[in-house]
């Protein structure tokens, strides 16, 4: 009997490894099992609602139920709970749960009132000049979507980038950190308005409520670079390391791409350092980033491992497009790939395979040595 590589949600063949590296934007589609398969494993049917209902409920929330289920996607309305749970910012004790946020949101506006609502006059040069540049970047924050256009979302962001810089002195603000509050903030956001983002409007929400969403997304950036705090220090250090893994991974998995891209003289560096800076976010469509971060946030602390096969699941969607691109066309393409229609099944394509991928290789790391 053919052996099956078993995603939590999304059973794959072997023999079906190489079908998922067809493109479909260039004309190829999905294996019809695994079409069915997603299709059954929406984070809107109502079997999985009822389980995440199920374990949420609970007196003490068991972490790793919650994590297996999130895994494949979570409901739009539990999402906010969910995500502040998985990041162990809000404690699975229920009893405990509401005290502890209040008590973390009080912490997060006295950080905003001794270090943001000073004058420049105290503080250090290099506040200024941080506060500057955070300044710069806010509004270059996912442009595309209007809603980030919005004076009053980049002043949000400015004061929780700043806070998180003041309070991180080893990293300070790094450029990409911009992108990687949006996801935390249109959830949030999100337990207060309803319909389309591009009809949301900040200043329908009283100050208080505000201050209650830039403080849980304060904590759950903390939270989430805490694990990957090596990423944002001089030189990023830990994305490099990633590169080099997926560099390592995509030979093994592709070696006809791999041998392209080294024979044209393209570093791996060029253009994948940007996806881990921003974790994908630059990448494709937004109204896919929170879904995706689903996942994220489910890996927990094995998240930097795990991101290089999401990575590398991306880049060989274009296996059979890479190797007929010579270097300049490799760049271009690299910078601006065609994602922009893409839906969540594409999305749900790159997942399974780089689970499916982690399953086959990562009990036999000795080629992703660091």
């Amino acid at each position: 009997m053919q052996e099956e590589f078993q995603s939590k949600s999304k059973p794959i063949s072997i023999a079906n490894a190489n079908k998922l590296k067809v493109s479909t934007s260039l004309g190829g589609s999905p294996p019809e099992e695994f079409h069915k398969s997603t299709m059954g494993a929406r984070a809107t049917d109502s079997a999985r609602i009822m389980k995440f209902t199920k374990v949420l409920s609970g007196t003490v929330v068991i972490l790793d139920k919650l994590r297996e289920l999130a895994w494949s996607g979570v409901p739009d309305n539990m999402r906010p709970k969910v995500w502040r749970l998985l990041l162990g910012y809000a404690p699975p004790n229920s009893d405990r749960r509401e005290g502890v946020l209040r008590r973390k949101r009080l912490e997060y506006l006295d950080c905003i009132s001794q270090y943001y609502d000073i004058p420049d006059t105290e503080r250090s040069d290099d506040e200024v000049n941080m506060l500057h540049q955070i300044g710069i970047d806010c509004p270059r924050t996912v442009p595309d979507v209007p809603f980030f256009q919005q004076q009053q979302v980049q002043k949000s962001l400015e004061r929780i980038l700043y806070a998180w810089a003041i309070r991180h002195p080893a990293s300070g603000y790094v450029q990409g950190i911009n992108d990687l509050v949006t996801p935390f903030l249109v959830v949030f956001l999100s337990e207060h308005f309803e319909g389309d983002i591009d009809n949301w409007s900040m200043s329908d929400l009283s100050s208080d409520i505000i201050s209650n969403i830039e403080a849980d997304c304060y904590w759950c950036l903390s939270k989430l670079l805490d694990g990957m705090q090596d990423h944002y220090t001089f030189a990023q250090p830990g994305i490099q390391r990633l590169v080099f893994k997926l560099k390592e991974l995509v030979r093994r998995i592709d070696e006809p791409v791999s041998r392209h891209i080294e024979d044209q003289g393209l570093e791996f560096l060029q253009f994948a350092f940007r996806w881990f800076n921003c974790l994908l976010i630059r990448e494709i469509p937004f109204h896919l980033i929170t879904r995706l971060w689903d996942t994220y946030l489910a890996e927990g602390d094995a998240l930097p491992d795990f991101l290089v096969y999401i990575f590398a699941s991306f880049l060989l969607t274009w296996s059979d497009k890479l190797q007929k691109l010579h270097f300049q066309e490799l760049v271009m393409f690299l910078q601006h790939l065609p994602t922009e229609n893409w839906t969540h099944r594409e999305l749900e394509m790159v997942l399974s395979r780089a689970f499916m991928w982690h399953t086959m290789f990562n009990n036999s790391p000795s080629h992703l040595a660091s």
